[in-house]
């Protein structure tokens, strides 16, 4: 039986690439992924945790430049929606740069599969939890992007059903995520809505606390 342990190095570079991840909007134009380097990403999205086993992951990888135009637009859409609905700061968030669509040189689709309200194990109280598998999909693929040395965004502004239907989903699949993949100019040692002075990370302690919900 192999080792199961882990060498110092390679805890390092695990807590690395974790600290490392960045939420990327800013591609290099007319880039490219080597298509080992896509699969060998697909493949860690797919080793992700589910509850159940159930996997309700579905990728969708967008390569037609009409399709991805017509996704730029339903973002950019909502991207104004949600300006409206921020009142005192629409212009403050018109102003940030939310997205990579146009750049990147992989753009995905995530989505929640069909057939998945059959599960029953570990979705009969929690039935959120395969949205919550799909997140760790989401994860495992944006930290080896980021081992691989690949920038990640991920895009949330946008209407799901418009997007299904422009896909081609059945009812009861339903998009989570427009991912932009791709080489970057860098990576920035802050989060971009740090730098961009939108809002600050808060620190851990604000978020832990021992036997009830209060903090001691």
């Amino acid at each position: 039986m192999a080792d199961p342990s882990f060498s110092a190095p390679e805890r390092q570079a695990v807590y690395r690439v974790i600290a490392e991840r960045r939420d990327m909007r800013r591609f290099i134009p007319d880039s490219t992924v080597d298509p080992h380097v896509l699969a060998r990403l697909l493949a860690a999205a797919h080793a992700a945790p589910s509850v159940g086993l159930m996997q309700p992951w579905r990728f969708v990888r967008i390569t037609d430049d009409t399709l991805r135009r017509a996704i730029h637009a339903l973002v950019d859409e909502e991207r104004h929606r949600t300006a409206r609905a921020l009142g005192q700061r629409e212009q403050e968030f018109l102003a940030l740069k939310v997205e990579g669509i146009r750049d990147c040189a992989e753009l995905l689709v995530v989505a929640l599969r069909e057939g998945r309200q059959a599960h029953i194990f570990g979705r009969r109280t929690l039935p959120q939890m395969d949205l919550a598998s799909v997140s760790c999909a989401i994860q495992n693929l944006w930290l080896a992007a980021r081992a691989e040395g690949l920038g990640m965004g991920w895009v949330s502004l946008f209407e799901p059903q418009p997007l299904a239907q422009l896909l081609g989903m059945p009812a009861d699949a339903e998009p989570v995520a427009i991912l932009c993949l791709g080489p970057v100019p860098e990576f920035p040692d802050r989060p971009a809505l740090e730098l961009d002075d939108w809002a600050y990370r808060k620190p851990l302690n604000e978020f832990v606390s021992e036997n009830s919900w209060e903090q001691s």
